[in-house]
This record gives C-alpha cells, structure tokens and sequence, in this order.
C-alpha cells in the first residue's frame, strides 16, 4: 500500500486522510503547520507530536520534498533560475526573482504545455502532464529552503499554463495563502494565463481574490493568432471583455504582459492599438524584452 501524500491537502483533508491511523483530530492543524509554516520535511522535526505518532506517520503518510538538480544564480539581476526533478523524474523551473523588499517566486503548473506559443520553448515539450497542487507549492517552499528567505510574493508564470490545471493551481494558491501556513497575502499571489476565457468566467464568479495577469503579447488578431494559437479560440475582443468584467467586479488591477519580439510586435503602430485595446480597464502593462 502507498504512502499517503500529505502536502497538497487542507487542514480537513489532513485530518481525514489520518482518521484510519487513530490520529486525533487537533493533530492536522499541527501537522498543517510543522508542513507549510514551519517547512518541515520530516515528521522527526514535529516535535510537538509523541515519538510513536512521528513513527506510525513515518510507516503510513509521506512529505513531498523537491531538491534541486540545477540551480544558476545571476550576478546581474540577482535572479536564481531552480531546475527541480518530480518524484517521477520529470523536471520543472523556478525562478527567485528579488527586488526591494520584494521576493517573488515564479513557478510552474505543468510538465510541459498545451499551448504552443510560437516564443515559448515550454510549448515545444508539448503536454506532459499537470502538476500536483503539492508540486506547486513545494517549488516556493524548497526554494525558501535551499536560499533561507521568505517569500513575499508568488506567480504561475513558469511551465505550463495554470487554467489548464485549473483545480490544482487553485488549490495551490490557497495553500500559499493560507494564514497557519505560508501566509502570502491572497493579493500578492498571481496567476497567469494566455488566455483561457471559460476559466477566466469562472476565476470571477468565484470572486477569487488572487491577482490575475493576461499574457497578451499581441494587438491584432492576426498576429496574435500567429504568436499564440490560443488566439484563434479566444480572440482579442472576447478575451478582453472576460477580463473587463473580471476587473470590475474584483476591483483589482490586472496586469497585461506582453513580450517585444524584435520587428514582430513592437512597432510604434503596436504600441498606439495597445493603450485604445486597454483603455478602460484598470490595469498595468508589463513589457517584457525577449
């Protein structure tokens, strides 16, 4: 019989997951807490916990814990770029980005992805598989781990696109909220999306406070349908009203990235058809130079 996974779960969920051990109840949110606040990777460090209840733990229930395999520092920009191996050996990025009193942390959804965005070498990889919301989370934990710092803020931005694992990349964004646990504040964790309208509909009607950032990267429909084959499904127009509602109704600031590719999308023209596409909706523009 497998172990049972507990990074990922919810205090409830923990303490379900426990109830065939004879743990008590009031346990989960220690265990809760010893996982995601204090970045235990072993029940041995749960000292609040009795010996036999650290080793009937350590027989039945496991602590998802990535190391890294590559990790490149930049002197420049302070950046650290983490090459993370998956328990089924598949491999993700992460990227500690400081600024400030800022410590952000960019992590990846999925192994590989769907999208085939012309500028992404994720897409060449195609699909592999989606990230456990245990996954998710242990890339800031691991890093605050291997770095020993404190993330303030996180964004999906790395591997993968997010809405296409919808569920987890949810879940995960609450873990990282959670006030027992990691406790960044809902409004400094963002979620990044090429686009996906239905999931966007529903990022709204469930009145989500995480930030939300549209990878855009294009003014026309041509040339974003070009760039981003998403663009095809959900074009400019239609992508833009999801998100104008989404920004009235949440009164949050959305945050339009858009990569400049050389000759492709950085014309005087483009930039003129950028501030009339987003004119009205509270937002700001990340220029990204690719």
């Amino acid at each position: 019989m497998s172990k049972i996974e507990l990074k990922g779960m919810t205090v409830g969920e923990i303490q379900e997951a426990l109830v065939p051990l004879g743990v008590e109840p009031y346990r989960a949110r220690q265990i809760f807490q010893w996982i995601y606040n204090k970045n235990a990777t072993s029940f041995e460090e749960m000292t609040n916990l009795s010996k036999s209840l650290r080793q009937k733990l350590s027989e039945k229930a496991k602590i998802l814990t990535l190391s890294p395999i590559s990790v490149r520092h930049s002197s420049e920009s302070g950046t650290v770029k983490f090459l993370f191996r998956l328990p089924d050996g598949n491999a993700v990025e992460s990227v500690y980005i400081p600024d400030q009193k800022r410590r952000t942390v960019c992590v990846s959804s999925q192994v590989g992805c769907a999208l085939k965005c012309r500028f992404c070498q994720t897409g060449k990889m195609g699909l592999k598989r989606n990230l456990t919301a245990g996954e998710i989370v242990d890339q800031v934990l691991a890093i605050e781990r291997e770095l020993g710092v404190s993330v303030t803020n996180v964004v999906m931005m790395g591997m993968g696109e997010p809405f296409h694992n919808y569920e987890n990349a949810l879940r995960a964004a609450e873990l990282f909220s959670h006030p027992e646990g990691i406790a960044i504040g809902q409004r400094r964790v963002t979620i990044s999306t090429a686009g996906l309208v239905p999931e966007i509909r529903c990022f709204t009607a469930e009145k989500r406070r995480f930030k939300l950032a549209i990878s855009l990267n294009a003014t026309t429909n041509a040339k974003r349908n070009f760039l981003m084959p998403i663009n095809k499904k959900y074009p400019l127009e239609v992508l833009l009203e999801a998100v104008q509602d989404y920004s009235r109704q949440s009164r949050n600031r959305v945050t339009f990235e858009y990569v400049l590719l050389a000759g492709e999308n950085d014309s005087v023209e483009d930039a003129r058809r950028l501030r009339a596409l987003l004119k009205g909706i509270h937002c700001k523009i990340n220029l990204i130079p690719y």
